[in-house]
Formats: structure tokens, sequence, C-alpha cells
């Protein structure tokens, strides 16, 4: 019965709120679930930028439609605003090639079909989207990508995916329960079969896949970043964390963000950015407290920075 009436609400709330045109499109016909996008117009032409905007893990586009309002003022700023589901589906791990080849797929269909060429591309996302976001950047900035990222921004995304598949591991061999958190048994069997081994075995993976290394001495993958602007959000409730989820700092994606812009910073980057936040992690359509949400984000000041980017 919650389902329903959260169903419910979340589609009178998209009713009310996004009274802009927004249209699904399918790259195949025959597949209804995935390798699709769904566009959110502006009001006028022509565009000021587009914004490629990547859900979190298992979320839809709907889905991240009721959680934050940044495609509804996007689209009063002028920003075309996507939000993709890749190949891989709504469990896409988004680091690993096949979800960023889909990316950059749907990237070439959007930009020729509303001829973005010449616009401002922004990416972003958030959880696993923010990694997937960040991901993209630096693969754009060292490859031949015809398309670049103006600016890129991470809502509490896992960066390091050695210390993400460590602290798993830890959080199955510190439960009290009979059975151990669903979640970190997934992320543990995905980051195995995705990096071909554990970081023993495939360190060389996590370094090749992972956006940010904390024992990468050679910096690797964030040195593609060095003059793209960038911001992390992150919400380090650590008592939140402990009394709720019985977790710790270890655990949170706060460790990855903090480090990656204060290394990003020491490579001379000066518009990389950490946003600490308190007390704004909510999840719609109940406002439920959860520090790792969409909403720990003010959604305004992000569409003027991304704006005054060039």
């Amino acid at each position: 019965m919650r389902k329903i009436i959260a169903t419910i609400l979340s589609l009178l709330f998209l009713s009310t709120v996004y009274g802009q045109k927004i249209e699904k499109v399918y790259l195949d016909k025959k597949d209804s679930t995935s390798n699709c996008y769904t566009a959110i117009y502006p009001e006028k032409i022509p565009y000021t930028g587009f914004l490629f905007l990547i859900p979190g893990l298992g979320q839809t586009a709907q889905d991240v439609l009721i959680q934050t309002n940044l495609p509804k003022l996007a689209s009063q700023n002028g920003i075309l605003t996507i939000i993709p589901t890749f190949t891989t589906g709504v469990l896409s791990f988004g680091i690993d090639s096949v979800s960023q080849q889909s990316f950059t797929t749907i990237l070439a269909e959007v930009t020729n079909k509303y001829k973005l060429a010449e616009k401002r591309l922004f990416v972003g996302g958030f959880s696993i989207g923010g990694s997937c976001a960040v991901k993209f950047a630096e693969l754009a900035n060292q490859e031949n990508y015809r398309q670049k990222p103006t600016a890129v921004f991470a809502i509490d995304p896992p960066l390091d995916f050695e210390r993400f598949y460590y602290s798993r591991k830890r959080d199955i061999r510190l439960t009290v329960q009979a059975k151990p958190s669903e979640e970190a048994v997934f992320m543990i069997a995905k980051i195995e079969k995705e990096m071909k081994g554990n970081p023993e075995t495939a360190r060389a993976n996590f370094y090749k896949l992972s956006p940010y290394s904390f024992t990468d001495a050679n910096q690797t993958a964030i040195k593609n970043l060095i003059n793209t602007p960038v911001r992390i959000y992150t919400e380090p409730d650590i008592q939140w964390w402990m009394k709720e989820r019985g977790g710790d700092l270890s655990g949170m994606n706060a460790l990855d963000a903090s480090a990656m812009i204060n290394e990003l910073t020491k490579l001379g980057n000066k518009n990389a950015v950490l946003l600490t936040t308190e007390n704004k992690g909510y999840r719609k359509p109940d406002n439920r407290r959860h520090p790792h949400s969409w909403s720990i984000v003010d959604n305004e000041e992000l569409i003027r920075w991304m704006l005054n980017q060039k």
C-alpha cells in the first residue's frame, strides 16, 4: 500500500511541477527498459547548453524527476536536460567500458538530433551516477572525444572503488545480523566482476576504472581533470550513519570526495571544489531523512555555477 501511495504522489508531483515538455526517446525501439533517454526541454530556444544528468543505482528518469527539481530549473535557464538509461540498464555500474560506450552513443545521438555541437555540455549525477559523470569527464579529456564537458559535478559519489570494496567487505565482517546487507553483497560481486578480481589480484583495473584512487601515486585518472571545473557535494553526517546504518567515516563517500578534490587542487585545478552540507539530505515523496540524497544540492546556485563556466 505504501508503494502505491508513493507512486500516486509521485505522479501528482510530476504533473504539477513539470509543466514543460518531457519526452522519452528509445535508441532501440524493441527495448523499452534500457538504451534510452528522457529529455526535459527548455521553454525557449536557442538553448544555452545541455546537461547529462545521470541517475543513481536502480533509479529511473522518473525517480530523478521526483527527487530533484534541477531539470526544471535548468529548463527555465535554457538548458536541455538529458537523463540517460544506458544499455546496461538501471543497475549500470557507470564507470565500466560498456556503460561509458553507451554514454558516448547517447551523447552523439543527442548532439546530432538537437544540433548541440557548439553548445556547452554539463555532466553530473547522483551516487554511482556521479561516479559515471566524473569518469566520463576524465575519458573525454584524455581521448579524442568530439564533445568535451564544460563542467562536471557529482552528488555524494563513490570514487575510489578500492576503498569502496574494502568498506563493503568490512560491513559484512562486522554485521551483527544473521544475514549480511544485500547491498554490500551485491556491490562486492559487481565490483569483482567489473574489475576482474579484487584489489590484490587486479589493482591495475581498479586504477583504470575508478574515477579516483587513493593508493595510485601517479594520480592517473584525476590528472585528466586539471583544467576542468569540478565540484562534489557530500553530507558527512557521521552520527546518522553510525546510528541508522551501523557505518562510520571509512565507509562514507565523503572520504573519496575530500581526498580527490584536495589532490586536484594541489595539481593546479583552481576550480575544483568540495561542498559539504548539513541536514539537507531528505528523500521525496515522504521527506525521509537520508544524507545520501539529491536534496543536498542548492540547485539554483549550481545552475548559476554552470552558466558561469566557459
